[in-house]
């Protein structure tokens, strides 16, 4: 049976982003189509700054950058003083990591779906400072096991346990709220990678109970690339934490040899900012808040299930995503196939998914044996039949 009502939601969703007219777009775990409010008003302040000068428009647009923090904070469950604009998640990442004085044998631990990037900026802590870096322990349907955690952060010398919460090769969903509880209980500053979660599900800080969350605009919350945020908490932030490399929007400089931090979150910003971009991301934040992120990424998991029984039902595919119940990022690999063959066949179809090779999980993808997959992420404003046409070009090829 039809439901007018979802469909007239569905047809209003597509009218609001104009990439539905062109693209059967699959590939919003890496950048979703942007709805037009964002567009908008991204263009109109670039128009300001052509035609009034950069800081000018800044300053005359003094209330509405303050509004995108309130729209970021409400996004999680948290206030605008927690919250600064960065780059992107891994900028982020980077700005809570260096917070942390590192010493020869301090201990990170962090799971084994960990961000490609973050591992490899492990290596570089471990090579540079002689950090030891532990990865905890998978539970048997997939995902860290926040008991593992337990006995690893119980190291005296563990000065942080961090989890991406989405691992960006896989559907995977881990219990970030578990290792939370974890951490809170021993005293470990936690810090989570939540660049595929926002958007996607509901994120609420205080049930998660961590000290720092990065995220990015580009992904599920439909925002502008070269844009995100990181969440610092209150707790960070009393303990006085700061980046390692702070300027003059993080500090102030007050005598020859001292200097003093910006009160709140925004100590981790940088001097130069995109404001065109800042709008947008503040833009992006209200829009979802207003479709209903609750609604909209049962939708989204909807699809990703049809998806993933489209392709359990083909031979020589293997679906990847663990975990009790798998996002809106599936991952499958295809028997001789490389995968980024088959996102260039998909292309030629006006059908935008992405290719997930062997080093970007190298962890997670060496125990499964997989030296490529094809990764699809559907979002709220596709169709079943958008679903259906990409399942009928791989079923093709």
């Amino acid at each position: 049976m039809s439901n007018p009502a979802g469909e007239a939601q569905l047809a209003r969703w597509r009218a609001d982003t104009p990439g539905t007219a062109h693209r059967n777009h699959l590939n919003n775990a890496g950048a979703a189509l942007m709805p037009g409010v964002v567009l908008d008003t991204m263009t109109a302040h670039l128009q300001l700054e052509a035609e009034i000068g950069g800081y000018e428009a800044a300053d005359a647009k003094q209330s509405e950058v303050a509004q995108a923090y309130g729209d970021v904070a409400a996004l999680i469950n948290a206030q605008p003083h927690n919250v600064a604009l960065v780059a992107n998640a891994t900028a982020g990442f980077i700005q809570a990591l260096s917070a942390f004085d590192f010493e020869p044998g301090d201990v990170i631990v962090t799971t084994r779906c960990d961000y490609t990037s973050y591992q490899i900026t492990y290596l570089a802590l471990a090579k540079r400072l002689g950090v030891v870096i532990r990865h905890a322990e998978d539970l048997p349907e997939g995902g860290v096991d926040p008991e593992s955690v337990r006995t690893l952060a119980s190291d005296p010398r563990c000065r942080l346990v961090h989890v991406s919460w989405v691992p960006t090769n896989s559907g995977l969903v881990q219990d970030a709220e578990g290792v939370g509880a974890v951490c809170e209980e021993l005293g470990v500053p936690y810090l989570v990678d939540a660049c595929q979660v926002v958007g996607q599900f509901p994120i609420d800080v205080s049930r998660l109970r961590c000290d720092y969350l990065s995220a990015t605009a580009r992904k599920f919350l439909r925002g502008p690339r070269g844009m995100g945020f990181l969440y610092a908490s209150d707790r960070a932030l009393a303990r006085g934490d700061h980046p390692l490399f702070v300027d003059m929007r993080g500090a102030r400089w007050t005598s020859q040899h001292e200097y003093t931090i910006a009160e709140g979150a925004r100590r981790f910003e940088d001097w130069e900012f995109p404001y065109a971009l800042v709008l947008g991301l503040g833009a992006a934040a209200r829009y979802a808040a207003e479709q209903g992120i609750h609604a909209t990424g049962r939708r989204a998991f909807a699809l990703a299930n049809r998806l993933r029984e489209g392709l359990l039902s083909m031979d020589g595919v293997r679906v990847l995503d663990r975990g009790s119940e798998p996002c809106a990022i599936v991952t499958a690999a295809f028997a001789g196939r490389d995968a980024t063959q088959l996102v260039a066949l998909m292309a030629k179809r006006g059908i935008n998914v992405v290719s997930s090779l062997r080093w970007y999980g190298l962890l997670d993808f060496g125990e499964k044996q997989v030296d490529s997959a094809l990764r699809l992420s559907p979002h709220y404003y596709n169709t079943e039949a958008e679903v259906d046409a990409a399942l009928e070009a791989l079923g093709s090829s």
